[in-house]
């Protein structure tokens, strides 16, 4: 089978796709020198998903909430900010693609922001999407400055 003949996964599958995670290890290494000494977890897509689910309708959070939450739920100093932000990515695109297909009950994928509150270009329908949504539900929103995105102004880290 050539790699063009294959079926590329949809992001539903990508979601649900767990890879043998979560996976909880020591901070070892180079990796020491950013996140100090500990342990990390690298979450499983859907338990970033389970958490974007929970956040109620007038509410955000941010990746890094997100984080705090998942590294008590396993016990850890750390849920990995590269995977975790990655899994948010793939949860909204899965939510936008379960919300194109008629599906009533998907993931508030636009409540969840980047630290500082930032929105996040690599959402579906990107920026401005994600501002309409949030504006819908009573968010005011702060400029970007710069190379940094718009912010919601009551956003924390």
């Amino acid at each position: 089978m050539s790699a063009s003949s294959k079926t590329r996964k949809t992001w539903q599958q990508k979601l649900l796709d767990n890879k043998g995670l979560p996976k909880v290890g020591v901070i070892a290494g180079k990796m020491t020198r950013r996140w100090g000494e500990g342990t990390m977890v690298v979450p499983a897509p859907i338990e970033v998903d389970e958490l974007m689910r929970k956040v109620p309708k007038g509410k955000v959070t941010t990746i890094n909430q997100l984080r705090e939450q998942l590294a008590r739920k396993h016990g850890v100093s750390i849920a990995c900010p590269i995977t975790t932000g990655i899994f948010a990515w793939i949860a909204a695109h899965a939510a936008a693609e379960a919300q194109a297909e008629g599906k009533k009950r998907f993931t508030p994928w636009w409540r969840t922001l980047k630290t500082g509150g930032e929105l996040n270009p690599k959402y579906p329908g990107g920026i401005e999407a994600q501002a309409a949504l949030l504006r819908a539900e009573g968010h005011k929103l702060l400029p970007g400055k710069g190379k940094h995105p718009p912010r919601v102004a009551e956003a924390g880290n």
